[in-house]
């Protein structure tokens, strides 16, 4: 029998939703394979440490969960006195998509560094929590620093820093500590969504707001830094292929209101 013209319409929309499902499906596979580090609603599986304080001490309630957000807060602070703190995720991972969206908001504390105006980062490939010194301020790893803008200069942010670490890049070595990225500069109190991209010491890129801005290679301990020189003496290779992912208190408020990891084949 011949069809009348709405049967038509009807078909046709189903054809074009069958040829649509392969796609969606795989979408959806795709993403149920991200995992949430930071569950919405308490530091389960953080564990902070500070500059002169025990490891699992959170020092003035720094980082805490409110309204469903991951809080860098300095509400219980008069001032600042070197005081670093990182908060890690207490599993290691070494290849892997790193889904992390943040902003600044707030004034900084009384006497932070001037540099750490709006300054926070996620620290990559990190030695343990546990490996720490009592007093030490960083831990080995590679940093993407997050800057925001002071409302008039450009400053770029998904920097590299490297604390204890060297990196190459474009088939050179990297001992510089910081080198900007080719990012946008965010001003205000906006929302930034960084993704970075991790293969072991085979690669690691940034992108920002869907936009690649820095890539690099062949992550390394710094064999003239004393807190790198601890964990080589202790048996750590040069090469760094794996690690701990934290999050950075520089003595400016932070929000993160996502940290979500896909891990990758390898």
């Amino acid at each position: 029998m011949k069809p009348n013209i709405a049967q038509s319409t009807t078909g046709n929309l189903l054809a074009l939703l069958l040829m649509m499902l392969p796609t969606t499906a795989y979408t959806q596979d795709d993403s149920e394979q991200w995992i949430s580090l930071f569950n919405g609603s308490d530091l389960s599986n953080w564990i902070p440490k500070f500059t002169g304080h025990e490891l699992g001490v959170n020092y003035r309630d720094t980082f805490r969960v409110e309204d469903g957000i991951l809080k860098v807060s300095y509400d219980n602070w008069q001032d600042f006195d070197g005081e670093f703190g990182h908060i890690f995720y207490d599993e290691s991972f070494s290849h892997y998509k790193l889904l992390v969206e943040y902003r600044f908001a707030g004034a900084q504390v009384r006497n932070g560094p001037d540099w750490a105006f709006r300054n926070n980062g996620v620290m990559l490939h990190g030695q343990s929590p546990q490996s720490m010194t009592l007093e030490q301020e960083f831990p080995a790893s590679i940093e993407v620093q997050l800057l925001g803008g002071n409302g008039v200069d450009e400053r770029a942010t998904a920097n590299v820093c490297s604390p204890g670490t060297h990196y190459v890049r474009d088939g050179e070595l990297v001992t510089q500590h910081c080198i900007n990225s080719s990012s946008d500069t965010f001003h205000g109190d906006q929302w930034v969504t960084l993704e970075v991209e991790v293969r072991g010491d085979e690669l690691i890129r940034h992108t920002v707001n869907g936009e690649v801005v820095f890539e690099y290679s062949r992550t390394q301990l710094d064999e003239s830094d004393p807190d790198a020189q601890n964990l080589i003496s202790q048996g750590q290779p040069i090469a760094v292929s794996e690690g701990y992912i934290s999050l950075q208190a520089e003595s400016h408020p932070t929000q993160f209101r996502r940290v979500e990891l896909l891990p990758l084949a390898h």
